[in-house]
């Protein structure tokens, strides 16, 4: 089956421009300028002032099954994710239960084959007493290790020294860490309940998860990559301070440790909990203008070199809760790209820029298998994108199981059109290819 998307606006390694590209069957099988007057094709599809992107990758999703399907499922959650333009996405270990063996993992897998419109891999868990599953990991068929250097949603908290320094020393793949001092953040919380008991405002949260919370373990995970010679990828970084850590002047390809930032803490800063109260709630929090804009230029001169989301969805009833008891987490999934688009709008970023951080580095960071690019003889995970039409996000064209977004009212000015994972036809226009399903992604990893 062939399939030619005519006249679009191709966003790749750095330039724009008009082409036509070629898709048969899964693959992208040509690229053309020019479009040769004997190309033979089953569909074609008019992109005229339309915008091709690769594929989004995103690196760090909560989609919450097995065991917590009430708040969402890799069916719902990756069918939001296509309807966003994520063609492929990683997610995490904290389940229910937590995926800490091998057989757990490949149980998510078939989950996986069986329910993702998204092409899919599942990070294995770690834990203080399970290295030796850890160490069973296939690096060419699983992401990466997840370790939790701070606690959050599912209580898989690594906080045994002599086991972090084997996990650093022995893991036979990428470990991406979330980094927050438990000490600091118990020490804050006790000082929280003196001052306003068991209800203080939700203001408190970056006060509690601190910068200092953030920089003591991001820097000791830093510190222990940098003895062991480990592959870092440090998750969600939120602090001006946490940059001085991490290298912009070495070429990705050259970066044993790298770095995250998600769209949420790259949109709103502090100012948002007395507007959104709860469900602005993430871990690690989101914090001052400062740090925002630090974020964002981090992000720009390669100092951080990936843009994901950290996907986690609540029920509603659960983020209205109060502090102490409303969860950590939001969906963001369908709206990270157009979130990011916005920037450009405002003339914060280029789409190159876009692309870069969201397909090209994620690709890159994690040697995912042809994907990423806009190149013959890659997968052809695509997106057309109208950057001129305005869509507002309300209940009605939210995706999500949870049914609520932290971008609701938003008026973004751009659409997701089209979405193509592995040469076909996902979502377009608001329709879904519901027979279809992603494929279990591969890593070039010796």
């Amino acid at each position: 089956m062939r399939t030619l998307i005519k006249k679009a606006t191709i966003v790749n390694e750095n330039t724009l421009f008009k082409a036509d590209v070629l898709i048969k069957d899964a693959f992208i099988e040509a690229v053309y300028k020019t479009l040769p007057s004997n190309i033979d094709y089953d569909n074609c599809i008019d992109a005229e002032g339309l915008h091709l992107f690769p594929g989004i990758i995103d690196d760090q999703v909560h989609f919450r099954e097995p065991g917590l399907t009430q708040k969402a499922d890799i069916y719902t959650e990756s069918r939001a994710a296509v309807a966003g333009g994520v063609t492929s996405f990683m997610e995490m270990p904290n389940t229910k239960p937590p995926v800490l063996t091998q057989k757990a993992l490949e149980e998510k897998y078939q989950l996986g084959a069986e329910k993702s419109f998204a092409n899919y891999s599942f990070y294995m868990g770690a834990s203080n007493d399970n290295l030796d599953e850890v160490l069973k990991t296939n690096p060419k068929k699983v992401c990466g290790v997840k370790v939790f250097m701070g606690s959050s949603t599912g209580n898989m908290l690594v906080d045994d020294t002599s086991v972090l320094e084997e996990i650093f020393k022995q893991s036979p793949l990428l470990i991406a860490t979330h980094c927050e001092d438990e000490t600091t953040i118990n020490r804050n919380t006790a000082i929280a309940k003196e001052k306003y008991g068991e209800t203080p405002p939700i203001s408190v949260h970056p006060e509690i998860r601190s910068v200092e919370a953030c920089y003591l373990s991001s820097s000791k995970a830093v510190e222990l990559a940098k003895k062991h010679n480990t592959r870092l990828h440090v998750l969600h970084l939120t602090t001006a301070k946490e940059m001085s850590l991490f290298d912009n002047k070495l070429p990705l390809k050259e970066k044993k440790i790298t770095a995250e930032v998600c769209v949420h803490h790259l949109w709103f800063n502090d100012e948002a909990y007395d507007k959104k109260g709860s469900f602005v709630k993430w871990n690690p929090a989101i914090k001052t203008e400062t740090d925002r804009k630090a974020l964002f230029q981090a992000m720009q001169d390669n100092t951080i070199d990936v843009i994901a989301t950290d996907h986690a969805p609540h029920l509603k009833e659960e983020k209205e809760n109060t502090y102490f008891k409303a969860p950590s987490g939001g969906p963001l999934v369908q709206h990270s790209l157009q979130t990011m688009i916005e920037f450009y709008h405002k003339g914060d970023i280029s789409l190159e820029k876009i692309v870069e951080k969201m397909c090209h580095h994620p690709a890159e960071c994690f040697s995912v298998k042809k994907r990423g690019y806009i190149k013959a003889g890659y997968y052809a995970d695509l997106v057309l994108v109208d950057l001129n039409a305005q869509q507002t996000v309300t209940k009605e064209n939210i995706y999500y199981k949870c049914a609520w977004s932290p971008f609701e009212g938003e008026e973004f000015h751009s659409k997701i059109k089209s979405t193509f994972v592995n040469g076909s036809l996902v979502y377009d226009n608001g329709e879904f290819d519901e027979s279809f399903r992603g494929m279990r992604l591969e890593f070039d990893r010796d």
